[in-house]
């Protein structure tokens, strides 16, 4: 049996990982911690140059729902920032979606706080408005409205966590066969072709590129899946210019959107059916791994242009470190969605 439980985080490779946590936690309201760890990641050595690295990791939630940021920095080695202008359409990861129950609300607050807002508030092709910001650390957002019902905690900031990214990738068709397949995607929202005026505000805007926005008509199950709550994925591929890969020359690690995790119940049955696809693991952690404060067993793949897709099966999280209460999935079971009670006891341990 595999399920995906939803998008667990995107992680965000970072020059400084309190600096960032400081802002995630006051611009966008991720202010629950889960783990805060640093330790060297002896298994990912394929994705950096051979070399077991050390690094600081973070993982932190806004409760309102959605999903997590994975906030990462190198501490052997300095990270690295592309060496050109990423645009629209360059290989992988290039947008984190955030969403609203209110943008223009949103709006407003991010123009009190002097945020680097991209773009003025415009109709996607779904009709929905959104806009796009930037982090101090070059990573883009964009804050769209999602008027759905997967809505966690109330919270007073006017948006929640993650709910997709947006990918560029070379091969468009393919692509939806990849996310379709193996993330359940099943749904094409809109796949239009155009020069776009709602992407105005970000690099290569004036391009002709092909946009198609994916979702699951499944809704998601697991034991996180009342906080993770439903997500999309929407691909780009520019049409009238030649592309780069995000990551070219770089270590998974150096600066911006490092990989895109999900959630997921059945590890074994997973790697199967991945196989199956063609699209081996290229990291297992095999039987579990333990940061400390939480532990489970994670797993990498590809996407057709090589942007890294992790899968975790959670088996430990703290509750309160504290006392040394932990929730032990293994034990409790993995499927059974948590009670709004569990999750309300989390945000009682945010830091002020």
């Amino acid at each position: 049996m595999k399920k995906i439980a939803g998008i667990q985080q995107i992680g965000i490779g970072v020059s400084d990982v309190f600096e960032a946590q400081k802002w995630y936690k006051e611009i966008l309201g991720y202010d629950v911690v889960i783990f805060d760890e640093a330790a060297e990641a002896n298994l990912m050595v394929r994705y950096t140059d051979n070399k077991p690295q050390k690094r600081h990791a973070i993982l932190t939630y806004n409760l309102k729902s959605g999903g997590g940021f994975e906030i990462w920095q190198y501490t052997s080695r300095i990270p690295v920032p592309p060496a050109f202008e990423i645009q629209l359409g360059d290989l992988g990861i290039f947008v984190c979606k955030i969403k609203s129950a209110d943008v223009e609300k949103a709006y407003k607050e991010f123009q009190n706080k002097n945020v680097n807002i991209l773009s003025e508030i415009r109709n996607s092709p779904e009709g929905k408005p959104h806009f796009f910001i930037k982090d101090p650390y070059n990573n883009i957002f964009e804050i769209e409205e999602n008027d759905g019902d997967d809505w966690l905690l109330n919270q007073k900031n006017p948006t929640g966590g993650s709910s997709g990214v947006i990918i560029g990738v070379s091969d468009i068709n393919k692509s939806i066969k990849f996310y379709s397949s193996i993330l359940g995607y099943d749904t094409v929202v809109y796949d239009k072709e155009d020069v776009f005026d709602d992407l105005s505000g970000l690099a290569g805007s004036k391009e002709k590129y092909r946009r198609v926005l994916l979702k699951h008509s499944k809704s998601r199950t697991g034991a996180f899946s009342p906080l993770l709550g439903n997500s999309r994925v929407e691909l780009v591929q520019a049409k009238t210019r030649e592309v780069r890969n995000i990551y070219e020359n770089r270590l998974w690690g150096d600066l911006g959107y490092i990989h895109l995790c999900y959630d997921i119940i059945g590890m074994d049955d997973l790697k199967k059916e991945c196989e199956n696809l063609g699209y081996p693991f290229t990291v297992d952690s095999a039987n579990s791994f333990d940061m400390g404060e939480a532990a489970g067993h994670f797993s990498y793949i590809e996407d057709p242009d090589g942007a890294l897709i992790e899968f975790v099966e959670t088996h430990k999280i703290p509750i309160i470190k504290k006392i040394g209460w932990y929730l032990n999935l293994k034990r409790r079971g993995q499927t059974k969605p948590l009670p709004n009670w569990f999750f309300k006891l989390l945000a009682s341990t945010r830091k002020v």
